[in-house]
C-alpha cells in the first residue's frame, strides 16, 4: 500500500488511482487484490488484475493514475484502457527470478576452503562473506530447496557446521 500512497502523493490531482497486485508465485499467489477507486465497478482493478494473472510475474503491483480528459470512455472503453495500460507497463518491466535462500555459517580449515567453495557452487549457493583467522569462517546462502542436501554434503565432507 506504500506504492499506492507514493503514487497518490506524486499525482494528487488525478481523479482515480486504480490498482491491482499479485503477491507470491504467479501460479499460486499468496495474496491478490484490486481496486477501481471510483471507476464503475469492475472496469479498472479487475481488468488490471486479469492482465497480471495471465503473465508469468509474481510480487508485482500496478497503480494507474487517471485524469479525466472530457471524453467518457464507457465501461468497455475503461476495461480496454486499463487492460492495455497494464500490459504496456509489464512490457517495459525488468524482471528477475527470486530464489528464496537460507543463510548458513561454516567454519572450515584452510585445506578444506576451496573444496567447500566448490560444494557451495554445486548447490547454486553464494559466498556472502569470508573471514580468515586460524580457520576460515564462510557465510553462505543457498537456495531453500537445496539447503538440506547442501548441509548433508558439507557434513559428509567436513568440519564444524555452525548453521543457523
Amino acid at each position: 500500500m506504500q506504492v499506492l500512497a507514493t503514487q497518490q502523493e506524486q499525482y494528487p490531482d488525478a481523479r482515480h488511482h486504480c490498482w491491482a497486485y499479485l503477491l507470491g508465485a504467479p501460479a499460486k499467489p499468496l495474496s491478490l487484490a484490486s481496486n477501481d477507486d471510483g471507476e464503475p465497478s469492475g472496469t479498472a482493478g479487475k481488468p488490471m488484475l486479469n492482465v497480471l494473472q495471465h503473465n508469468d510475474i509474481g510480487d508485482v503491483m500496478v497503480v494507474i493514475s487517471r485524469y479525466f480528459g472530457g471524453i467518457k470512455l464507457g465501461a468497455g472503453g475503461l476495461v480496454r484502457a486499463y487492460s492495455r495500460a497494464t500490459a504496456m507497463a509489464l512490457e517495459q518491466l525488468q524482471t528477475h527470478t527470486f530464489i528464496p535462500r537460507i543463510p548458513i555459517h561454516l567454519t572450515v580449515s584452510f585445506k578444506d576452503e576451496q573444496f567447500v567453495r566448490h560444494i557451495v557452487e554445486q548447490h547454486q549457493g553464494n559466498i556472502d562473506a569470508c573471514q580468515y583467522s586460524d580457520t576460515v569462517l564462510l557465510s553462505v546462502s543457498v537456495p531453500k530447496v537445496t539447503a538440506v542436501a547442501f548441509k548433508q554434503h558439507i557434513q559428509m565432507v567436513t568440519i564444524n557446521d555452525e548453521s543457523k
